[in-house]
């Protein structure tokens, strides 16, 4: 039987009476890869920033693995991590030693062994004793991803993470979204206008119209329902259409 991680009802944020996500529903499952699409603009990273505490609702609810994100929020913060799509480090600090203040800030109490943990595990060991300002941004991205798993969250939030990365950095950010998620059990959730990436990534899919969720369901029933488009981008224009 399969456990709900992230449950959203009727979800709304206004910003000085202009609405940017409006009755927002969905349930995510855990084990999901979860990609909300839509245009830039339309309330996506919104609603991530209000799934992951950073951001108040204005009504609706919502929770994540079974904690209210207004009445618990610090349990939230506990069971998640978040890339955000512009990933902010301390250029003048070496990888090792910016995992070392965020797993600080985690309360890991043995530091030095998860951070070697996580970096074999993302394949990205032999960089510790670099500086950050030396980093290409898919190398940025991976050092985001470090720094988002080293509390183990159960559920992974991820706001654009191919963004700006060259076809090689595009790859290896999603062979390691897939092992995250395929060895470790983590739920994730993914902000992406890139369609390409969802067909090879996610198992759900979400899309996102002027702050409304007009489409969820399972990638594999989304390309059973729609024979004959050739492909995602053509569903998804098609969705589109309809609203």
């Amino acid at each position: 039987m399969s456990t709900t991680t992230i449950s959203v009802n009727k979800l709304t944020k206004t910003y000085n009476g202009q609405m940017a996500i409006e009755d927002i529903s969905l349930n995510i499952q855990q084990g999901e890869i979860f990609g909300f699409l839509g245009h830039n603009g339309v309330g996506k990273t919104t609603t991530v920033n209000i799934l992951t505490t950073l951001l108040d609702l204005s009504s609706g609810s919502a929770e994540v693995c079974g904690h209210d994100v207004v009445k618990d929020s610090m349990s939230v913060r506990r069971m998640i991590g978040y890339l955000p799509e512009n990933v902010q480090f301390y250029d003048a600090l070496t990888l090792h030693e910016n995992l070392a203040f965020f797993a600080r800030l985690s309360g890991i109490s043995k530091p030095g062994d998860r951070i070697r943990e996580v970096l074999q595990f993302l394949e990205f060991t032999g960089f510790e004793h670099q500086k950050l300002a030396t980093f290409s941004k898919g190398m940025r991205q991976r050092v985001g991803i470090a720094q988002a798993i080293l509390h183990k969250p159960e559920v992974l939030f991820l706001d654009e993470p191919t963004s700006g990365l060259d076809p090689q950095g595009v790859k290896t950010l999603r062979e390691s979204i897939i092992r995250l998620n395929k060895e470790l059990g983590m739920t994730i959730f993914m902000n992406t206008h890139l369609l390409s990436e969802v067909t090879k990534t996610c198992t759900s899919i979400g899309i996102l119209s002027g702050g409304r969720l007009i489409y969820h369901d399972s990638l594999a029933k989304t390309l059973e329902a729609f024979p004959g488009r050739d492909s995602l981008e053509d569903i998804y224009l098609s969705i589109g259409k309809q609203f």
